[in-house]
């Protein structure tokens, strides 16, 4: 670890490189905290796959569900397969799977080239932009509410 800067009795540093061990301490630190906010958590991997015949995987969706929300990480679909609806049912699925977990809500964040449209296609509602600032794409932060809705 590189010392950054020094004050009070503590030290602030820079780590170098992955260090799951620091990671899991942080990620429980913060599991602790809203564990007193919120209770307990029951944070699960949700995961939809679409296989071609030959069995290679050409695109999935993978999120978790917490607190009543549908996170999505990564929504991806090979290139062969796209602009032929397979994104769509692959969320329409994942989102299905979701609510039946409980969930009332999905979050995503893009960038400006990948797949805003996409998403407010689906029915999600822009909640704010990063604006693309010196090489650094636009970021979109989306969500959607199943609250009395139907996944489309």
């Amino acid at each position: 670890m590189q010392t950054i800067s020094k004050r009070d009795h503590l030290t602030i540093s820079q780590a170098e490189g992955e260090n799951s061990e620091l990671v899991d301490t942080l990620v429980d630190g913060v599991r602790q905290f809203n564990f007193d906010k919120m209770g307990q958590e029951t944070s699960e991997p949700l995961t939809v796959l679409a296989h071609n015949d030959m069995g290679k995987l050409i695109g999935g969706v993978y999120g978790r569900t917490i607190y009543k929300n549908f996170l999505i990480h990564v929504v991806w679909v090979d290139e062969s397969a796209r602009g032929t609806g397979l994104g769509r049912e692959l969320m329409i699925e994942a989102e299905r799977l979701a609510i039946s977990r409980g969930c009332l809500q999905a979050q995503v964040d893009t960038l400006d080239f990948q797949a805003p449209d996409f998403y407010q296609k689906l029915g999600f509602t822009t909640a704010g932009v990063i604006p693309a600032y010196e090489g650094s794409p636009a970021r979109y932060f989306l969500f959607k509410r199943y609250c009395n809705s139907v996944v489309r």
